[in-house]
This record gives C-alpha cells, sequence and structure tokens, in this order.
C-alpha cells in the first residue's frame, strides 16, 4: 500500500519556522489544541518537533525565563528532548506502523528532507478499524468485529476474558 494514502499534507497542517519564537509556539499551540507541532526551516526542511515537554524544560532550565518574555526565546535554540523519526513517501506502510506505535504522528519528508506532510496515528488505527469492520461483514458477522465496544465516542479494540463452562480462562479479540 502506498503511504500516499494516509499523508496529510503540509498546505493541510499547522507547523512553525526554526525563526518563529518561543511565545508564537505557544499560543499557535494552545490555540490549535496541539501537544506537538513540526518545525521547518526557511527551505521547508524538517527540523524536528517541539513539544510542551520542550517548552516547559526550557522555562524550567532558564533562569529568567517566564511566559512575558518567552517571545526573546528563538524556536530554534528550543532543545528538543524526544527525536521524532521521520520517513519518505517511499517507506514500507510496516515501518510507519511500527513508528506510529510510540508517535502520534510521523513527519515525511521527500529525498532533499523538505517536509512534505504527516502521517496521523489516528488515520491509521481508523483505516485498520474499517479493515477489520469490512472482514467482519464479509464472513457474515455482524458489522461490529467481536472484542469491540463504543467508549466515550471512540472505537477501541481490546482483549475480551471469558469463562469457559469447564472454569478455564480463555481470551479473545
Amino acid at each position: 500500500m502506498n503511504i500516499a494514502f494516509f499523508l496529510t499534507p503540509k498546505a493541510e497542517l499547522i507547523y512553525e519556522m526554526t525563526d518563529s519564537t518561543m511565545r508564537q509556539v505557544l499560543e499557535r499551540m494552545e490555540h490549535h489544541g496541539y501537544t506537538a507541532i513540526p518545525i521547518i526551516d526557511d527551505e521547508g526542511k524538517y527540523m524536528g518537533t517541539l513539544t510542551e515537554g520542550d517548552l516547559l524544560w526550557k522555562i524550567k532550565n532558564t533562569p529568567g525565563l517566564s511566559f512575558r518574555n518567552t517571545n526573546k526565546v528563538l524556536v530554534k535554540d528550543i532543545e528538543k528532548r524526544r527525536i521524532h523519526k521521520v520517513v519518505t513517501i517511499s517507506t514500507d506502510i510496516n515501518n510507519i506502523i511500527t513508528l506510529a506505535r510510540s508517535q502520534n504522528f510521523v513527519p515525511v519528508v521527500d529525498d532533499e528532507g523538505v517536509f512534505i506532510g504527516i502521517i496521523k496515528r489516528s488515520d491509521i488505527t481508523d483505516y485498520c478499524y474499517s479493515l477489520i469492520t469490512n472482514i467482519q461483514m464479509i464472513v457474515g458477522g455482524s458489522p461490529e468485529p467481536k472484542g469491540l465496544e463504543l467508549l466515550g465516542g471512540q472505537k477501541s479494540l481490546h482483549k475480551t476474558k471469558y469463562l469457559e463452562t469447564d472454569n478455564t480462562t480463555n481470551e479473545s479479540w
């Protein structure tokens, strides 16, 4: 499967430039409700992902830095404590799924390192859910796969334990 199917292009995303200020990033993240934001340079190259934690650590570890003077700190001067691994558009879907297990989104760059978008973990899980539902319907079952419940408006796969008549415990999905 081509990963472009999952790509949210740069034009549809919120990102920041390396010469933006810490205040600008904080306000943009608050406005959009994000906990992390991709950072790109003037040439459009992906430079990393800045998280709320990075911002908090910068404030904690910089004497005299408070919200009032965050407009004096540039994004490029903030240490990124976690590396968000990037992929190219030709990366195998299995590698992306592996990365998405530990990252909310996977940044995608072209062969020159230019940021072209992200693949969101939620898009991958939604796609997998639709596959499971379709398979279940094809084999003649209910559209709801076994072990799937509605929790707060979200579908969630989980393992179900049940007791057999001989008092042994089994698990199923």
